[in-house]
């Protein structure tokens, strides 16, 4: 049994929780750590029996095996730092940090320990895109050329949260990055982006947009386009297209259902699924229990921090 410990018990921590106390075997999260005291009263819901305020004092006094840094992306580096000092295994949320310098003083701490770290690009194990790199890693698509990623959010988050984020780039876009790069198997050589600001927020005041195209150009001579934006009226729009040489994988938005209603005034489909934790609520699943069960075999990680520091440079 691994004996896991949170930091951060904002959204997505409280994701994590939830799946790795109810649906994952082979793990449980003993510990806990948050500045709120309604977040902990969460996690002692959820059997939680360490309850901590101190990083410091769940990593000494927790009994943790491994840690899982769902906190503030400002806090991820002294987190980290901390981890790997102690000797805990890391899931961390994305980005590792906003800063690649940082990144890279975490990448030599932990070339010098056997720590395992996993970074959480949960939209690699969503089932669409483990279809789809079944199919490329087959070879029915043939050599990939390129691959469209379409990812629109229906608004943009609270300012206080952008200040702090890294705002659309390496909040948002950065799992479109990783995507591009993981479905076309290959390391990105250049970059053109180009963003506006088209909302409301005075996203100007925190050097930040709300839409962007981005193309990427990789070493196999392949393409990636990427549209972000944070103005959807018509809901979360996530899509992917790979094309190559013997032809075209697509992945469509997810509904709650496939019906649509047809009349004189045309076809009515239903939205797409609300957000990302209801969109990406598989995938959160299964990249946690990807980390556990390499933890309890002993495996190298699937995602590795190489993963998350490309996606940064």
């Amino acid at each position: 049994m691994i004996k896991i410990g949170i930091v951060g018990l904002g959204r997505i921590g409280k994701v994590h929780l939830f799946n790795i106390q109810q649906l994952i075997s082979g793990a449980s999260v003993i510990a806990a750590c948050s500045r709120s005291e309604k977040s902990l009263e969460y996690a002692k819901k959820h059997s939680v029996k360490g309850l901590f305020t101190s990083f410091d004092d769940m990593l000494s006094e927790g009994g943790i095996d491994a840690v899982i840094i769902a906190s503030p992306t400002a806090l991820h580096f002294e987190h980290l730092k901390l981890a790997i000092a102690a000797g805990k295994h890391i899931f961390c949320e994305k980005p590792i940090d906003l800063s690649i310098e940082n990144v890279k003083e975490i990448k030599s701490l932990l070339d010098a320990t056997p720590v395992k770290f996993m970074v959480g690009f949960n939209r690699r194990y969503d089932p669409n895109v483990l279809k789809i790199k079944k199919e490329l890693n087959e070879g029915r698509l043939g050599a990939p050329q390129s691959v469209k990623i379409i990812s629109r959010d229906p608004g943009p988050p609270p300012m206080e949260y952008i200040k702090t984020s890294g705002g659309l780039f390496l909040d948002m876009a950065i799992h479109d990055f990783d995507l591009a790069r993981y479905l076309m198997n290959s390391e990105i050589t250049e970059v053109y982006s180009t963003a506006s600001i088209f909302g409301d927020l005075p996203l100007e005041t925190v050097e930040d947009v709300d839409t962007a195209v981005t193309i990427l150009k990789f070493k196999n001579k392949g393409f990636a386009t990427i549209e972000n934006s944070r103005n959807s009226t018509y809901g979360y729009d996530q899509r992917i297209e790979v094309f190559g040489e013997k032809g075209l994988l697509s992945a469509q938005n997810k509904s709650d259902d496939s019906v649509y209603f047809a009349n004189n005034s045309g076809f009515h489909r239903p939205k797409p699924v609300g957000f990302f934790i209801e969109r990406y609520k598989e995938s959160y699943l299964n990249i946690l229990d990807s980390f556990v069960q390499c933890l309890e075999q002993n495996k190298d990680l699937e995602l590795t921090f190489q993963d998350g520091l490309q996606s940064l440079a």
